[in-house]
């Protein structure tokens, strides 16, 4: 599958809006977003078109996709499977989003950013509920137990992570234990857990199209 591999700091110059794809990078003053806070390219400084409603909703189709580090594919088959479910399709999607073990081990400060929760995932440095997955895409359920496997947790990236966690903080429906380095899936997130400026009805609609 084809990933994007150049600047990540890019990203975020282009979605104007600071993604934290580089994890304590982001919160120094080495943050490229803060040194250079306009869209790439020859021409960032001097965009100011003002763009239709197809590219208003593009834009936040883009953003939320690159937030949580995925594919058009990956995207939009989880796109299809919120559809699907009961309820409001907008916060369906980023709940499961959020529900994505690459992203759980991210939120309980195991890893530094959700690319590298991805990279660590594939290479099983975790369990659930006693037993290994390897799956970024896992889906976590209520109860579920995440933990970092006993011979991981002297792994400098996890350690590295594990003590910057006070700064990110932890979201209330999950638990870390640090001593242990295990995390409890409290329950479902609802939309008020979701802090980031995410309008999630823009995607609903340009999908809808």
């Amino acid at each position: 599958m084809a990933r994007y591999t150049g600047s990540v700091c890019r990203l975020c110059r282009r979605e104007n809006l600071k993604l934290f794809l580089k994890g304590d990078r982001c919160y120094s003053d080495k943050c490229a977003f803060d040194r250079r806070g306009y869209p790439p390219g020859q021409h960032g400084q001097r965009r100011g078109r003002k763009a239709s409603d197809f590219g208003v909703q593009l834009r936040e189709k883009q953003k939320v996709k690159r937030m949580y580090s995925l594919s058009e594919k990956q995207f939009r088959l989880t796109f299809g499977r919120a559809d699907r479910e009961k309820g409001i399709t907008g916060t369906n999607l980023l709940v499961l989003l959020e529900r994505r073990l690459d992203n759980v081990v991210y939120r309980m400060g195991f890893v530094n950013s959700r690319a590298q929760g991805r990279h660590l995932v594939l290479h099983n440095h975790f369990i659930i509920n006693g037993k290994k997955v390897n799956i970024p895409s896992y889906l976590i359920k209520v109860g579920d137990v995440v933990e970092v496997k006993e011979k991981s947790r002297a792994v400098q990236a996890i350690s590295d992570s594990m003590e910057a966690v006070v700064r990110r903080g932890i979201p209330q429906w999950l638990e870390l234990d640090k001593g242990t380095m295990k995390g409890t899936v409290k329950a479902y997130p609802v939309r008020e857990d979701l802090t980031m400026p995410i309008q999630e009805q823009l995607i609903v609609e340009l999908y809808s199209k």
